[in-house]
């Protein structure tokens, strides 16, 4: 007869020190739900009012969703249920087969603070024995399985044969190469988990945006009795009531719509998808990576600029094509410097690809107005300051994009960033576009500032830009001038 979860969780001799206290209450109904396992009285009602749904399951879910507001012990709990799985489910594995129990988060960083809880339940009398080996990022256990963390990539999940999945705070997953990363892994995961029985899948969140997979299915599946997924969804207060009541209404009075996602469990209804990616992939040129300079072409650049540590230093060279309103922007040429780097270094590069495409000038925004500006000095390239902050030249990219007037290049990370923009309302009204949390945009920015060189109307004169090669200046903006850019 196989151990419970439940006797896991509260076993004195096992974990009982720390998930048998009544905090823990909530998360035990919830978890008694996922694994079909009977409940009282008290706990039905908790169960009814955090899934939508009056009678509990018999049986346990193939999936399980849980949504629940910060500092409500998810991560704790995910260690939970990956732990149990490894150590005390019986899986049917072919001789030489090792089972695998992967945690997934947006990145290693992230996936290590469940992996870390993961250690810590092992390091117990009992279970002490059943580890084989460990490493960084995978523990080895004598009984054939494995715990190991991943990032959450469709390409590096397919091949395992899997018998548990947690993924941590998926509502935050973004990728370089995806516009939705987190339905690409589960698609990849859902066949491996699928030929495994017993096997598991759960989702562990704060919500986010009103979009993704992790709201998909809360729209699917919440108050839905169906006996393989179950949707979950409470706030920090019903989790977690060690929370001081004090820091949540001080969350609210200082941002209502935040505080909803952040401690309340509800999806934000402030933020919404900028660009779509019909639209981006519409403008994107099959198979052509770069075009090579081209004479008599006047073409702009726009660099977003970094110091070298965090952000990357990116490069778009763009000319124009047709005049007036049917004039469109082709972007030639991107280049990507990931940190850690020597921003001296990057510039003296990007100055050889500026000056190949026949450039010799170039403005900086106010962040390069220091040692960047004196970077592109040194390489006899002079600049002014860019006029336009990130999120206006977004605005001018939406109807380029929208209406065709811009040819793209095949780029995975340019695509991913541009389809993961999100316009953000303030509470004063005003809108905001930018990456979303843990996200890149220095790609998108950078193009965004390229097709606005070719494509905006500026008050300088094309001499000031282009000295004596006023005559090549892009025909596409009706002499309203361009610039050789750097961006916000």
């Amino acid at each position: 007869m196989s151990i419970s979860l439940l006797d896991v969780m509260t076993a004195p001799e096992l974990f009982g020190s720390e998930f048998s206290g009544a905090s823990w209450a909530a998360w035990r109904t919830a978890l008694r739900a996922a694994f079909g396992l009977p409940m009282e009285a008290a706990e039905r009602g908790t169960f009814a009012a955090c899934t939508g749904r009056e009678v509990p399951p018999t049986r346990p879910a193939e999936e399980l969703w849980l949504i629940a507001g910060r500092r409500s012990g998810k991560s704790r709990i995910a260690a939970l249920v990956a732990t149990y799985a490894a150590c005390f489910r019986p899986y049917a594995l072919a001789r030489g087969e090792r089972g695998v129990c992967m945690v997934l988060a947006a990145d290693r960083q992230q996936a290590r603070v469940v992996f870390r809880y993961v250690r810590g339940l092992l390091d117990t009398p009992l279970l002490r024995p059943l580890v084989e080996r460990e490493t960084r990022e995978s523990i080895d256990l004598t009984n054939g399985l494995s715990i190991e963390v991943h990032t959450a990539s469709y390409r590096t999940v397919r091949g395992y044969t899997i018998v548990c999945a947690v993924l941590d705070e998926v509502a935050f997953w973004r990728s370089e190469d995806a516009a939705e990363p987190d339905v690409e892994v589960v698609n990849a995961l859902r066949p491996a988990l699928a030929t495994t029985p017993g096997a598991l899948l759960v989702g562990l969140s704060s919500p986010y945006a009103q979009r993704g997979l992790l709201y998909r299915m809360h729209q699917r599946y919440w108050a839905k009795d169906d006996p393989s997924v179950l949707i979950w969804r409470a706030p920090t207060a019903v989790m977690n009531p060690t929370i001081g009541r004090a820091v949540i209404e001080r969350a609210r009075a200082e941002d209502p719509v935040a505080a909803a996602a952040e401690w309340d469990a509800e999806f934000r209804r402030d933020i919404e998808s900028f660009l779509s990616r019909e639209a981006v992939e519409a403008c994107v040129v099959a198979g052509r990576r770069e075009l090579p300079p081209v004479p008599d072409t006047a073409y702009v650049a726009f660099c977003d600029p970094s110091g070298g540590a965090n952000d990357s230093m990116t490069l778009a060279i763009a000319h124009a094509e047709g005049r007036g309103d049917e004039a469109r922007a082709v972007l030639d040429a991107v280049r990507e410097v990931r940190p850690p780097f020597s921003p001296e270094a990057v510039v003296r590069d990007f100055a050889e690809t500026v000056r190949a495409y026949g450039l010799a000038r170039i403005v900086s925004d106010r962040y390069a107005a220091g040692f960047h500006a004196e970077l592109w000095e040194k390489q006899g390239i002079p600049h002014a300051p860019a006029e336009k902050p990130k999120s206006d030249l977004y605005r001018e990219l939406l109807p380029a994009i929208n209406s065709g007037r811009a040819e793209l290049l095949d780029h995975g990370r340019l695509i991913g960033q541009l389809c993961a923009l999100e316009r953000r309302t303030a509470r004063g009204g005003r809108d905001s576009i930018d990456h979303p949390p843990g996200g890149r945009d220095d790609v998108a920015n950078a193009v965004a500032g390229a097709v606005h060189l070719v494509l905006g109307r500026r008050p300088c004169g094309w001499e000031d830009l282009y000295g004596d090669n006023a005559q090549a200046a892009p025909s596409g903006a009706d002499g309203g001038g361009a610039e050789v850019g750097v961006g916000a």
